[in-house]
């Protein structure tokens, strides 16, 4: 037997290729309305909010509704001063001619009869027509809008789930900046003397996409438009195009919907993205497509990149003009290591910036529902190291201050030291009855919490996995933590003590 490798682009003779876009319910459209006559039927609430909507698209609305049949909020949209012109109303019900020269149509009818009237007069003058929450009578729908005009986002669930549809344009209003609206108009202000400029190819999108950079960074200040002409200059000529730059950016202990707004714009931003170990899949599913991933990941006991390694690379990659996104579980700044990063950044003139994350000890509070500084219990917070730059125990650690009873303390990284913490802390007189909480695997699926005492650390040391990523929190505001987290439903394990 003769077997044949193909590459994924070739195909047998006759074997169909693979469609290019999984179908689709609807095809989304634009339409420009500028100028355009639109008519609507109806004086409800429904058909005054379609009003506004093609009122703001520019149409030319006459309105078909007897006076004493419009709502309030029809009769004060009437009532508008910078109306007058583009709204038009007929106080009487809609006829057959008045959809000539009519771009689209839209309806509020009582019942079918009504809605297939309108229909068929619409469909015989050529008129596409919507008729409101009578989906079998329409020939376009309405979708939901996220309005940074001239960039406009439509959403449609086809009429099965609009409820959806209103929660996802809530959730890319909360991606999309407002001041992507004058960006949006930067752009077609440029688009002809770019398009001049530089030709279809490498140099313009190049160009488009340094344009793209600027845009999800800050609004547009009063240099920008010199910054980008110059930048079409530079490229025009073949020159290397400024330098990158590099974004930490806190990944959080591990569930996405836990990442800031500004993170994900950081990710969806990126040219290259140079991720930790700990980094679940579901926050890397929220980075640009394009985006190339670079595991760089320390795990105590398993192969990983060494710090210089690292530096180096966030260095060539700035270098060579690229955004660069140091993507760190947790928060950056807290035992990420990110001081020896930005202090190579420094040295090299490198520009970076700081995106801060959730922090694995206030994942843990949250998850058990404590509070870290519940004024019954704790006078301070400590976040401490579990173990030194050598791999043990830190000995340079006020082991005293930690033993205080009315302080509140969150071990990291201290799986293969808890032991020798929970020693060390007795030797300190700390009592063996303080309560001590776990949280194996936070934010992710696999997330176990567990509550034992000080003295009984140890051989809860023995029985856990020690593949997950652990924290150690010590003190008396724990004492509640077995409480709390099985109150919220949490998969928890709670001991005895």
């Amino acid at each position: 037997m003769r077997i044949v490798s193909r590459q994924p682009s070739e195909r047998a003779p006759g074997e169909r290729a693979p469609a290019r876009i999984a179908p689709l319910s609807v095809l989304p459209v634009f339409l420009d309305l500028a100028g355009k006559r639109a008519i609507v039927a109806g004086g409800g609430d429904a058909a005054a909010w379609k009003t506004e909507l093609l009122v703001a698209a520019g149409a030319e609305v006459h309105v078909y509704a007897p006076r004493e049949e419009l709502s309030g909020e029809f009769s004060r949209l009437l009532a508008t001063a910078d109306l007058p012109g583009r709204l038009v109303h007929h106080d009487a019900r809609w006829e057959a001619a008045a959809f000539s020269g009519a771009a689209v149509a839209v309806a509020d009818a009582e019942g079918d009869a009504e809605a297939a009237a309108f229909r068929a007069a619409s469909l015989g003058a050529g008129v596409p027509c919507n008729v409101i929450d009578k989906p079998a009578f329409c020939t376009f729908q309405f979708g939901t809008i996220v309005n940074r005009s001239p960039l406009v986002v439509g959403i449609s669930t086809s009429g099965a789930a609009p409820v959806l549809g209103q929660a996802v344009r809530r959730r890319i209003e909360a991606l999309l900046p407002a001041w992507l609206a004058d960006w949006a108009r930067l752009a077609a202000d440029m688009r002809e003397r770019v398009m001049a400029r530089l030709g279809p190819g490498a140099r313009r999108r190049a160009f488009w996409e340094a344009f793209v950079d600027r845009a999800f960074r800050a609004a547009p200040g009063g240099d920008d438009a010199g910054a980008l002409e110059a930048e079409a200059g530079r490229i025009a000529r073949g020159e290397r195009h400024d330098r990158g730059r590099v974004t930490f950016v806190g990944a959080g202990p591990g569930d996405a919907e836990l990442l800031t707004i500004k993170a994900v714009r950081a990710l969806q931003a990126a040219d290259v993205i140079l991720f930790d170990d700990l980094v679940s899949e579901d926050v890397l599913e929220l980075a640009r497509r394009e985006a190339k991933r670079i595991l760089v990941g320390k795990r105590g006991g398993r192969p990983s990149c060494k710090q210089d390694e690292i530096n180096a690379m966030m260095l060539t990659l700035a270098r060579a003009g690229k955004h660069v996104v140091r993507l760190k579980s947790g928060d950056p700044m807290i035992f990420g290591r990110a001081g020896e990063e930005i202090d190579s950044l420094r040295r090299e003139g490198i520009a970076f910036d700081v995106v801060p994350g959730i922090t694995a000890g206030i994942a843990m509070a949250a998850a058990l529902g404590v509070s870290l500084t519940h004024r019954d219990h704790a006078k301070s917070v400590r976040f401490v190291t579990g173990h030194s730059r050598h791999g043990g125990l830190p000995e340079d650690v006020d082991w005293r201050a930690i033993a205080d009873p009315s302080a509140t303390t969150v071990f990291y990284m201290g799986g293969r030291t808890a032991a020798h913490i929970a020693a060390r802390l007795m030797d300190y007189r700390m009592a063996a009855e303080t309560p001590v909480a776990l949280a194996e695997a936070l934010g992710r699926p696999e997330e176990v919490l567990t509550r034992c005492r000080l003295a009984d650390l140890p051989a809860r040391m023995a029985e856990r996995d020690e593949r997950q990523p652990l924290v150690i929190g010590i003190g008396a505001v724990f004492a509640e933590a077995r409480t709390a987290a099985l109150g919220e439903g949490r998969p928890a394990v709670a001991s005895a003590g």
